[in-house]
C-alpha cells in the first residue's frame, strides 16, 4: 500500500493562494473567507483562484490534501522501527493528537470546515484519509494476527473507536483554542483503549 502523496512541484501563484488561504483560517471561518480576500493576501489576480483550483472549496480541499500528506507521510515514517502492536497504536494516538494540537489550520479544516459537505466523500482529499484509516487497519490486524489484541472484537470497531475518540476529545480545544496536553490525553485514551481490547489483559 503506497501513501498517496503529491510531490510534484506547483506553480508560485498556487503556493501563493494556498499559504494566503492557511494565514486567513487562522482567524476566521472557511466560509466567512472571500475569494477576494484571499487573492489580496495572496498578491494574485483573483481570477488564478479559479484556474488552479475551480472554486474556494476546491482550494480548502487542496490546502488539505497538502496537510495530509504532510502527516501520513511522517506518521509512517514515525513508525517505522516500533515493535508490537500496542506500541505502535500508542504511537498513533499520540503523534494524531500531537498534530493536531500543532496545527490548528489543519485540524480546523479536516474536523471542523470540510465534513459539512457531501463531496468531500468522493474528494480525492478524503482517499488520503482512508488510507489512514487503513494504515490503522494494519496496526490492529498486525496485533490480532500476534495474539496481542483480541480477536473476539470486530477490528474495524476497534479501529472507530480509535479515531472516533481523538477526534471528540480534541474537538473542544479546537472549538474554543485551547492548548491540548498531548501526552496526558494520549495516555488517558490508550489506558481506557487498552483495557478493552489487550489479550488476557490483568484489568
Amino acid at each position: 500500500m503506497n501513501v498517496p502523496l503529491k510531490n510534484k512541484s506547483l506553480p508560485p501563484s498556487r503556493q501563493k493562494i494556498a499559504n494566503a488561504l492557511k494565514l486567513l483560517l487562522k482567524e476566521k471561518d472557511f466560509n466567512s473567507i472571500t475569494t477576494a480576500e484571499i487573492s489580496r493576501v495572496a498578491g494574485v489576480n483573483e481570477a488564478l483562484i479559479y484556474r488552479h483550483f475551480k472554486d474556494k472549496r476546491g482550494l480548502l480541499h487542496a490546502v488539505l490534501s497538502e496537510y495530509l500528506d504532510e502527516f501520513v507521510s511522517n506518521l509512517i515514517f514515525d513508525l517505522k522501527g516500533i515493535k508490537g502492536a500496542i506500541n505502535k497504536i500508542r504511537k498513533f494516538v499520540w503523534a494524531t493528537i500531537h498534530y493536531y494540537d500543532a496545527d490548528r489550520v489543519f485540524s480546523k479544516i479536516l474536523l471542523l470546515e470540510v465534513r459539512n459537505f457531501p463531496g468531500y466523500f468522493e474528494s480525492e482529499t478524503y482517499q488520503i484519509i482512508k488510507y489512514y484509516a487503513d494504515f490503522l487497519m494494519k496496526i490492529i490486524q498486525e496485533g490480532i494476527k500476534s495474539g496481542e489484541i483480541r480477536d473476539d472484537i470486530v477490528p474495524s470497531n476497534i479501529r472507530q473507536f480509535i479515531l472516533g475518540s481523538i477526534e471528540h476529545y480534541c474537538l473542544p480545544a479546537l472549538i474554543y483554542n485551547h492548548k491540548i496536553d498531548c501526552d496526558a490525553l494520549a495516555d488517558n485514551l490508550c489506558e481506557i483503549l487498552f483495557v478493552g481490547i489487550i489479550k488476557n489483559n490483568t484489568f
